[in-house]
């Protein structure tokens, strides 16, 4: 009789709010636990959904932002009040400008003491309201489920992008009264309207040369592959936005139409594509600071933007804008009947320059002392499965990846595209965790490590297994490579000092080997990648080396 009474009760508000994101499809939750939510953790005590305790707030809502990248559901954090809020801030903001589905839940102070200056009392919507797409919170306990759901379509609706929901520790206890879990909204998949499509395909009929450069979330293997076929039968160049590199398959024997990406660390040859087009089709990607140079490229250029919510982020020239999911409009596109003639000549250039920009230089000698980063990239090339995953977080570390590792697999990609530093493994343990039949792999440096390398516990607690390369280089490369530029000769604040970060990983019980010669290198990445653990590779790099060869 207790049992059935018990079962008749109505659900607290808490446990309202877990019992909606398993409706949601929600599996897994990352967060560093608090007081101030204490009636949600013990709904997940019950629930499907797996609670992964993080070292750091930040680590949790790094997770929870690679997790939403890789499936396109909104990736779940939960911290609490005051400094766990601060700590997760950084997630909010990267989900913010990479156009990323995320929630963030943040335990707040009860509902009667607001205004007192209570223990880590602080103003939700102060800190978030323009760093996410809505901030709310809940003051009624009924409304648990209404407001989860809401959340989740919201985060994954139009433009993705970070909620941020409030949970006052008194509202959490109360019961939810009649209240029961909701069915999920439904996502609208906007395509194009004939219209819109036929205006489009007379635009490319027009031009001499086209080019389409793509990025956003929601790529498929199908849509990318059948976007590059295309544009290769009819000669239009494809690249891709900054950190998007795995929107669309990289052809290895340039049977394609990827031809680079654009951004921090792009080729000579991609710069040259957005002087000389004379119509751009940006997909998913609107014409912002970093794809454009700063806003000095493209801007003036005939311009068709697709994306699903509005045209936020995008600079210069729009003639056509069609607000559609850019993958679904792919296959309508392919699909259209079209006479183009597209420069086949620009295009070929294009490819050509594209294959010498990613085939690593050759090195007259080896340093013993040294490990070569380009070297490194070559036997990756050769070592990774098709589908394996690649994290990194910023830093000169990750002009090696983005530029000779190749994409062939869609979500094989988690990386910042604001610049957040600290990002690379908690990515690698998400993406662990959530493909975890994957092979992964974090390319990060030393200072980049640091900044939330404490998430291997958290890797060998839940058994995540990853291989993490760290160029160790002892400094903050890319400052000192601006510093060498305009103030020679006068380093100042960019010097690390580092510990050694085998037996650092050895420590955690994870696997950790260091390498200081390059001939070294894919025996021990064998070993790594062998040991089913998360491995730390401590790579030492030559300190005066910033970057790869020139730009092609």
């Amino acid at each position: 009789m207790a049992n059935a009474e018990a079962s008749e009760r109505p659900l607290s508000a808490g446990h309202l709010i877990v019992a909606q994101l398993e409706r949601e499809g929600v599996r897994r939750v990352y967060g560093v636990p608090g007081e101030s939510f204490l009636d949600v953790l013990d709904g997940l005590h019950d629930s499907p959904i797996s609670t992964v305790v993080t070292r750091h707030e930040g680590g949790a809502g790094f997770m929870a932002l690679a997790e939403g990248r890789l499936t396109g559901l909104p990736g779940v954090a939960m911290v609490t009040r005051g400094p766990g809020a601060a700590n997760a801030f950084i997630a909010v903001h990267t989900a913010y400008q990479d156009a990323t589905p995320m929630i963030l839940f943040v335990g707040l102070i009860p509902v009667p003491d607001r205004g007192r200056e209570a223990f880590q009392e602080f103003d939700l919507a102060g800190w978030f309201a323009d760093t996410a797409k809505k901030v709310v919170t809940l003051d009624d306990p009924t409304a648990a489920a209404r407001v989860v759901s809401e959340s989740v379509h919201l985060a994954r609706s139009g433009r993705p992008g970070p909620v941020v929901i409030g949970l006052p520790e008194d509202v959490l206890t109360r019961p939810a009264g009649p209240s029961q879990p909701l069915r999920p909204l439904a996502l609208p998949g906007p395509r194009p309207a004939a219209t819109e499509l036929a205006e489009l395909t007379g635009r490319l009929e027009r031009a001499r040369r086209p080019l389409v450069v793509v990025g956003g979330e929601g790529w498929t293997a199908h849509t990318g592959r059948e976007l590059t076929r295309w544009a290769a039968q009819h000669s239009i160049p494809v690249l891709a936005d900054f950190r998007a590199y795995d929107a669309v398959p990289h052809d290895p024997d340039d049977s394609g139409a990827y031809v680079g990406s654009l951004g921090y660390g792009r080729a000579d040859h991609a710069a040259r594509l957005l002087d000389e087009a004379d119509l751009m089709v940006l997909l998913g990607a609107p014409r912002g600071d970093v794809l454009s140079d700063g806003y000095t490229r493209g801007l003036e250029t005939e311009t068709v933007l697709v994306l699903p919510g509005d045209a936020r982020g995008h600079c210069g020239r729009i003639d056509q804008f069609i607000p559609a999911h850019a993958p679904a409009l792919v296959l309508d596109l392919v699909a259209a009947p079209a006479v183009l003639d597209a420069d086949a000549v620009w295009f070929k250039a294009a490819r050509m320059a594209h294959a010498r920009f990613r085939t690593p230089a050759t090195r007259p000698a080896v340093d013993d002392a040294h490990v070569d980063l380009t070297a490194v990239m070559g036997v990756l090339a050769q070592e990774l499965t098709e589908d394996a995953v690649v994290t990194y977080g910023a830093g000169n570390h990750a002009l090696w990846p983005a530029r000779y590792l190749p994409h062939r697999a869609p979500a094989s990609l988690v990386a910042p595209r604001n610049g957040a530093m600290g990002m690379g493994i908690p990515a690698a343990v998400a993406a662990s965790l959530v493909f975890p039949g994957r092979e992964v792999v974090s390319v990060a440096g030393d200072g980049c490590f640091l900044m939330n390398g404490q998430e291997l516990a958290t890797a060998v607690g839940y058994g995540a297994a990853f291989v993490a390369l760290v160029v160790d280089n002892g400094c903050y490369a890319t400052i000192r490579e601006h510093q060498e530029a305009a103030y020679p000769g006068r380093p100042s604040g960019t010097r690390l000092t580092n510990p050694d970060f085998a037996a650092w990983a050895r420590s955690y019980g994870a696997y950790g080997e260091t390498v200081a010669s390059t001939r070294d290198f894919r025996a021990a990445f064998r070993r790594a990648r062998a040991s089913g653990l998360p491995a730390v590779l401590h790579l030492l790099q030559d300190p005066s080396v910033r970057a790869p060869s020139a730009a092609g």
